[in-house]
């Protein structure tokens, strides 16, 4: 009997009719369809807000993997909703969406848990957590046949991060991707979110990902996900992969209307 993590927030962050999902993945791209070609690509950087809030920034990084081909794509996303030391991987077979069934890649899950001490499989942080879901169409829908690596971040502190980068860097191949699931700043004025997501920007384009790390613990900056987009970032450092470039980035308040309290996006690439 295999163990199937079903949808959590489908009807919610996104459509749960297989065919509106598909007919909404398909626009964004359309709306995003970029001229810009990257080759060797490691990693992305893609929101996970509702689709109608940050589908389209999300669309934009999901869009240069286009013609691309991966068999395996390690999510690494933030905690939202249970606190927990450590770092975990599904344990179960397969994530599910209303596109159908994604398989966990088991032998990089094994890897990963082999080569660190914090990283462990389990439910924790899989359960409710949306941060992985609602990468998953989009991939569905860009990339043929491919596995997962699912992984929630329980702590994102600085211990862990190291870990996971050089787990994860360990365990690379030509054809891995690393997707780092996380949002920018939370409810302030778009103005206030516009300067604190301009460093997260600026970090980004210069592959600084030290400087991202001293600034998301002094708060300088904010980024639910910050750790994952600096894991991803340190191991694509170890694996020579030293280019990254911020392809979108705005806000909630692009989509509302209402500039008082937003929540900041970005999509990047790293190769």
């Amino acid at each position: 009997m295999k163990r199937i993590r079903e949808p959590a927030v489908a009807g919610m962050f996104y459509p749960s009719s297989p065919q509106k999902l598909l007919d909404e993945v398909k626009t964004l791209f359309d709306l995003t369809r970029s001229e810009t070609n990257i080759d060797n690509i490691l990693g992305i950087v893609s929101p996970h807000a509702g689709y109608v809030y940050s589908g389209k920034i999300a669309a934009s990084a999901f869009n240069i993997l286009l013609n691309k081909n991966y068999h395996t794509v390690i999510i690494i996303s933030p905690s939202h909703r249970e606190y927990f030391p450590g770092i975990s991987i599904y344990d179960g077979d397969a994530y599910k969406t209303p596109l159908g069934i994604v398989p966990v890649n088991k032998e990089v899950r094994q890897k990963l848990i082999d080569s660190g001490q914090f990283i462990f499989e389990g439910v924790q942080g899989h359960r409710a957590e949306h941060a992985v879901e609602v990468q998953l169409p989009f991939l569905q829908v860009i990339l043929k046949d491919f596995e997962i690596v699912p992984i929630v971040m329980g702590d994102q502190s600085r211990q862990y991060v190291d870990e996971l980068s050089k787990s994860i860097a360990s365990s690379l191949d030509e054809k891995t991707l690393i997707v780092a699931s996380s949002d920018l700043s939370h409810f302030y004025s778009k103005e206030t979110a516009n300067m604190l997501d301009s460093i997260v920007e600026n970090h980004i384009n210069k592959f600084d990902f030290d400087g991202l790390q001293k600034d998301l613990e002094s708060g300088k900056c904010e980024a639910c996900g910050g750790g994952a987009i600096v894991a991803m970032m340190k191991a694509a450092y170890i694996a020579s992969k030293k280019n990254s470039k911020v392809l979108a980035r705005g806000d909630s308040g692009d989509v509302t209307g209402d500039f008082s309290e937003v929540v900041g996006y970005l999509s990047a690439a790293v190769y």
